[in-house]
């Protein structure tokens, strides 16, 4: 993990707030079970939900509203998709643990860390993975069980390059590229500051060896790792800092410009392509990673009245017919039996061995560390 002079304070407040999520959620990594309850087969927990109250579904996308629609009429029974933001859904499930009134059933949620942070431990909600699909389901996804992996990739106007300007990560930090690559402020955003973390953790001989590639030496640097490095250097550079992913697909892909800036935005912006007419481009080679992901949490509340209900929704969602929505939109399906579509727009999974996939044993770690990359974003970016 990256040192930083602010991290003991940082813990400090975390502890604070949470007094035993530490301890408990380090714990919870080493223990959590495959499966909360026993299984008796599919029939039985279909025969089991059909005796318990509707649920309710949270998720940050609308489009848990399609895939509740179809659970309900596959099963004949009421499923609600409600959208709601990961920092919403982690105050309402919290909110909701305590009163012992549970609302949302299902949580599909991408914040991860502070999923093993504040609400694991605290037993607001628990994993299960169906035992019938734990052999298509990599380990690394099952503890907590992740429904999809979501991908943010290096993308161009294709409209103006033939192919992607950008081959290295640190080519980004040259004269060239300053303030010509669209970003989303990491102050806005933990998954930002999580890959940072990420990075430090699992893919800093990575970055150095692109360092290398790029430069033709090796990396000398008073920087804890690789990765501040080049967050520092890149940082430095005056990147186009944004809110979201919307300004950032309009920068890099609407038609009719000279000098469009380069950047990074979600896969399921370059649907825009169709939508808007916009000329987005997946960069396929870029060294040391063509992107990253983060997961998509599947956590049932502990306490709810349609348990069976709630892990029959689970199982649906790692099904081609329950993950079908949010698959158009590039988000990866964990159950390795599932291809995205042939005209996802992105073609995000033809390059899904060149991203660099969350790990979420270090999940705690990206929780403690975001006021950390926060801080060193801030002091070192330049506009």
């Amino acid at each position: 993990m990256m040192k930083f002079h602010s991290e003991v304070e940082c813990r400090r407040q975390t502890s604070a707030a949470f007094p035993t999520a530490g301890l408990a959620a380090l714990l919870l990594l080493a223990s959590i079970p495959t499966a909360v309850a026993q299984d008796t087969g599919l029939e039985a927990l279909i025969a089991a939900a059909k005796k318990e109250s509707p649920i309710n579904v949270y998720d940050s996308t609308g489009k848990i509203v399609e895939i509740a629609t179809g659970f309900s009429k596959k099963y004949g029974l009421k499923a609600t998709g409600m959208k709601v933001s990961a920092n919403s859904q982690l105050e309402m499930i919290v909110r909701e643990g305590r009163a012992g009134n549970v609302q949302g059933d299902v949580v599909l949620i991408t914040d991860t860390p502070a999923a093993l942070a504040q609400l694991m431990p605290q037993g607001f909600v628990e994993s299960w993975v169906p035992p019938e699909m734990a052999n298509k389901i990599p380990a690394q996804f099952q503890k907590p069980l992740a429904i999809s992996t979501n991908a943010n990739v290096w993308a161009y106007n294709t409209e103006v390059y033939d192919k992607c300007p950008v081959t290295n990560l640190w080519e980004m930090t040259e004269p060239k590229w300053k303030g010509k690559v669209a970003f989303i402020d990491p102050l806005t955003k933990g998954s930002y500051t999580d890959w940072f973390n990420q990075m430090a953790q699992h893919g800093d001989a990575e970055v150095a060896a692109a360092y290398k590639a790029y430069f033709g030496k090796d990396l000398t640097t008073k920087e804890a790792s690789a990765t501040a490095a080049w967050l520092k250097a890149f940082a430095a550079n005056a990147p186009l800092v944004t809110d979201g992913d919307d300004p950032i697909s309009e920068a890099i892909g609407a038609p009719g410009q000279k000098a469009p800036f380069f950047g990074l935005v979600s896969s399921a912006k370059f649907r825009d392509n169709v939508d808007k007419g916009y000329k987005l481009g997946l960069c396929t080679d870029l060294k040391p990673w063509v992107g990253w992901t983060y997961t998509k949490l599947g956590l049932i509340a502990q306490k709810t009245k349609s348990p069976n209900a709630a892990k029959l929704f689970i199982h649906y969602l790692l099904t081609p017919e329950g993950i079908a929505p949010q698959m158009q939109d590039g988000k990866m399906p964990t159950n390795t039996d599932i291809k995205l579509p042939e005209d996802e727009p992105s073609r995000v999974g033809d390059v899904a061995d060149r991203l660099f996939q969350y790990d979420a044993s270090t999940g705690l770690s990206d929780w403690d560390s975001r006021q950390d990359w926060q801080d060193f974003w801030q002091v070192n970016y330049k506009k």
